[in-house]
């Protein structure tokens, strides 16, 4: 662990959104609908549902019928889930994982069931101080509570931490909660009509931990709107 001095710029904690932000599972859905076209329009069916969904409904439940509303076979989330275990981290995530840890507690809040939500945590070779999941939380991101259930296990305010965005949904629900948002847009999402901007939106995780380095020496008055 490095000195006080050379942390406290640093903030508290930072969250990930973990299967976009982290986990490059664009590719296994894309195969699993047998095409990118098709697995895009599926994602998106998806993202829709959770957005939309309230309550915690079972994550492979949606999964399938966002297939099927795309007019995707039944094979297709059994493919998905049977390659579960094959989702590969982005590059850079390891590595600015491994750079925070000595900073920062870690975690991730998942729109995803506790069962997988860890199984994919686990690939990433990183000492986790929470994976928080829709299934616990009792509901799907953006809503808020899924991000403050991870503070409070974390110990920590929204004013001593950050999170890290796969998609722009995220940034209804950290705009809510006022967390700080690095947006990682590596597949080139549109923003969400509606949702407030990121402080950062960059294709690769490469700015990350210089701008987690910087977190105390920029006021909250000086984050661009």
């Amino acid at each position: 662990m490095s000195d006080s001095s050379s942390t406290s710029a640093y903030p508290k904690a930072v969250l990930f959104d973990l299967l976009t932000a982290l986990l490059d599972s664009w590719t296994p859905w894309n195969r699993a609908a047998g095409s990118e076209e098709a697995g895009r329009a599926w994602r998106a069916e998806y993202l829709r549902l959770t957005y939309g969904c309230g309550a915690y409904v079972e994550y492979e439940q949606l999964v399938r019928q966002a297939a099927a509303r795309v007019g995707l076979p039944e094979a297709a989330p059994l493919a998905l889930q049977a390659n579960w275990l094959q989702l590969t981290p982005w590059s850079g995530a390891v590595e600015a994982l491994q750079q925070l840890r000595p900073h920062c507690k870690l975690a991730v809040v998942t729109n995803c069931s506790i069962r997988l939500g860890r199984q994919a945590a686990e690939i990433l070779p990183v000492e986790w101080d929470g994976v928080i999941t829709a299934e616990e939380a009792g509901v799907y991101k953006p809503d808020p509570r899924p991000y403050r259930l991870a503070l409070d296990k974390l110990g920590v305010t929204a004013a001593d931490a950050v999170f890290v965005a796969g998609s722009s949904y995220d940034m209804f629900g950290t705009a809510a909660v006022g967390l700080r948002t690095y947006w990682h847009n590596r597949v080139g999402l549109e923003l969400k009509e509606g949702a407030p901007p990121p402080e950062i939106e960059a294709p690769t995780l490469v700015e990350l931990v210089s701008w987690c380095s910087r977190f105390g020496a920029s006021s909250r008055s000086n984050v661009p709107q």
